[in-house]
């Protein structure tokens, strides 16, 4: 069980500038981007802040001098996508250029990182080979038709029919009447209709526009409207949803499938478990709708007409989620995307330094297709690699997804540190084969060490961390998969990928200090979908994304994350980080899971407290406030204790601390 495809392959760098000033376009051609170029204005909006694979917790050296960065006001006029064409008008972005500055060379100049990358690793990407990412898709199928691709439930859908199903799927869609640049939304969780109706949406030179299924319809309404969404493809299970609003959004078509659709005669029985016995399906009426199947069926008699997709054309409005205040579409361009593939998989291959790559991989899909992280590491990473993707509707029922991982031969595990900690703690996972696995793969959030050490133990493969967000599609940075222990830290810049750690005024800062982490490369977004003012927030003068992480680099290059800076406590001045914090309480053996928080207190100003899920029910809160004493300095330490039977989180499974607030 680990996770082959580090980081999404990056995607030809859009070195053509993209019409309507891409920002990626700015980004240095594919093969090799060293020096910053300035960011032409960005095409479509650039996708602001979504994190992808969170860094470890906060080590507690480095430089405390934690300045946090104030975004300033990036200049690079990252083009509002707007209109079906997505590619929007480009909105001047407020100015400032704190960048480096010339005189006196920046450490980030020399690339520290590079010095530390695995033999096997290129430090650029090359050209990329594909168009578009339906391209990429189209010739994989091609490549590896008789392979499986994604299997759920026990059914296999291969390469080959995947092709075919989205060929007629495509078919559909364009005799709606929709035209090239239309916003299609996909509304589902892991089951086989996505990657059909993924694929479709792109090859028919369409953008994709992923809803978190558990949206409430106040949510939905904002990404529907916002998007300018005209169709949807949406699983039953959440069509009530869609009712209360679907009158007040622009989507004019409306597909509805069931879990059974892809599954043959099984498929009778689940939908009618599903229905019926679980009922799992609230009662909804969308007049109009047509049923995924009958679109399918639909779609064989009409004839495909092939789109000229080109690599400045918008891919998707990857939407952040929603961890950062009021949602906003990540604007990714076909280039965007297809150059994170590209740098996954130069990065992937110090997997197999030590043991030898298999002729077929094997991952299992835990996380949501519709999240950034899932969607370049397993559906695009997966295929562009000729891999099946097992996929997991529900990775929250434990036990079921461990039934399920017993009967594949895991190679790739992609996850978070909330999943991986729930596994650890299931007796059945612990009996597990865990010979074929070659690759864990942390993202998402930060991953805690006992954990890692726990599933290193167990797996006997180290969790390889990495880090990226919504708006870098998504990987930034990775850890070396040839790695002998779990490093803590995020690890290094892909290839083609710069990283600068900045203060508040956009300078940068000594290695070893923390500031915001800053990144510039093929896979950073066009800009925020029609807000260019938020883009120009985000954005540098000299083409660096502002990540809003708060981090620092050692002088070997690797990246450490100690927080979000609005996450920050501010105890009698000094910074505190809640990943540090969680960290350490996080290895006592009482404690399953733990969130921290500053709270107002009258003489410190903020002081921190923690919420926690006892493993031990005989856990007292003097039991983990004692355990922290060594452990930590005094302002650092938790003045509040409260147990909680479980944490609020977000669908993916990143523990949500403004919830607790």
């Amino acid at each position: 069980m680990a996770k082959t495809p580090a980081k999404p392959s990056a995607a030809k760098k859009p070195t053509a500038a993209k019409p309507a000033a891409a920002k990626k376009s700015a980004k240095a051609p594919a093969p090799a981007k060293n020096e910053p170029v300035a960011k032409p204005a960005a095409k479509a909006k650039a996708p602001v802040v979504a994190k992808s694979a969170t860094a470890k917790t906060p080590a507690a050296s480095k430089k405390p001098a934690a300045k946090a960065p104030a975004a300033a006001p990036a200049k690079q006029n990252a083009k509002a996508a707007s209109g079906p064409a997505a590619k929007a008008e480009a909105a001047p972005a407020a100015r400032k250029p704190a960048a480096r500055k010339t005189a006196g060379a920046s450490p980030y100049d020399a690339k520290p990182w590079l010095a530390s990358y695995p033999s096997v690793v290129k430090p650029e990407i090359g050209p990329i080979e594909d168009a578009s990412i339906g391209d990429m898709m189209v010739r994989s199928c091609k490549t590896f038709a008789n392979r499986a691709a994604f299997t759920s439930m026990g059914k296999t859908l291969t390469f080959g029919e995947l092709e075919e199903a989205s060929t007629h799927f495509a078919a559909y869609l364009q005799s709606k009447g929709l035209q090239k640049g239309a916003r299609v939304a996909l509304m589902m969780p892991n089951v086989l209709q996505y990657p059909v109706a993924l694929m479709a949406v792109l090859r028919a030179g369409y953008t994709v526009v992923n809803v978190n299924p558990l949206y409430t319809p106040r949510e939905l309404e904002h990404q529907l409207k916002d998007s300018g969404a005209e169709a949807i493809v949406i699983l039953e299970n959440f069509a009530a949803t869609l009712e209360a609003v679907v009158k007040k959004t622009p989507v004019k078509h409306v597909v509805v499938a069931a879990m059974g659709d892809m599954l043959g005669l099984k498929g009778l029985v689940v939908n009618l478990v599903v229905r019926r016995v679980k009922k799992m399906v609230p009662a909804w009426s969308l007049p109009g709708h047509v049923k995924f199947n009958d679109a399918l069926k639909a779609g064989r008699s009409k004839t495909f007409r092939r789109t000229e997709v080109a690599g400045d054309d918008v891919a998707f409005l990857q939407y952040t989620g929603g961890t950062t205040g009021v949602s906003k579409g990540a604007t990714l361009l076909h280039n965007t995307v297809l150059a994170n593939v590209a740098q996954n998989a130069l990065w992937v291959e110090s997997a197999y330094v030590k043991r030898p790559k298999p002729d077929r991989l094997t991952y299992v899909c835990p996380l949501p297709l519709y999240h950034i992280y899932a969607l370049t590491v397993n559906a695009l990473m997966g295929m562009q690699q000729g891999a099946e993707n097992i996929l997991i509707a529900n990775p929250r029922d434990i036990p079921a997804f461990v039934k399920e991982l017993g009967k594949y031969e895991i190679n790739v595990f992609p996850g978070l540190n909330t999943l991986f900690n729930a596994l650890l703690n299931n007796p059945d996972f612990q009996k597990l084969n865990f010979k074929p696995l070659l690759l864990t793969f942390g993202g998402g959030m930060a991953v805690q060490r006992p954990v890692a050490e726990r599933w290193h133990k167990l797996t006997g493969i180290v969790i390889s961390e990495g880090y990226g967000l919504s708006e870098t599609a998504p990987v930034a940075t990775a850890n070396r998969f040839d790695a002998d222990e779990f490093s803590g830290t995020i690890g290094l810049p892909i290839p083609s990928t710069e990283i600068a750690i900045r203060d508040e005024d956009g300078k940068d800062l000594p290695l070893g200090e923390v500031g915001e982490i800053c990144i510039k490369g093929p896979q950073v977004m066009a800009g925020y979908w029609n807000r260019p003012d938020e883009t120009a927030k985000v954005m540098t003068a000299d083409g660096f994304f502002k990540s809003g992480d708060m981090g620092f680099m050692d002088d070997k290059g690797y990246v450490k994350i100690v927080d979000r800076k609005k996450d920050m406590i501010l105890v009698s001045g000094f910074n505190v980080y809640p990943n540090e914090i969680e960290e350490v309480v996080a290895m006592h053996p009482g404690v399953l899971e733990v969130a921290a928080i500053g709270v107002p207190d009258e003489k410190s100003g903020e002081v921190p407290k923690i919420f926690v899920v006892k493993k031990d029910a005989g856990l007292t809160d003097k039991a983990i406030l004692d355990f922290c004493k060594d452990k930590l300095t005094a302002y650092k330490r938790p003045r509040h204790v409260e147990f909680r039977t479980e944490l609020p989180k977000t669908n993916v499974g990143k523990i949500l601390r403004r919830e607790l607030r």
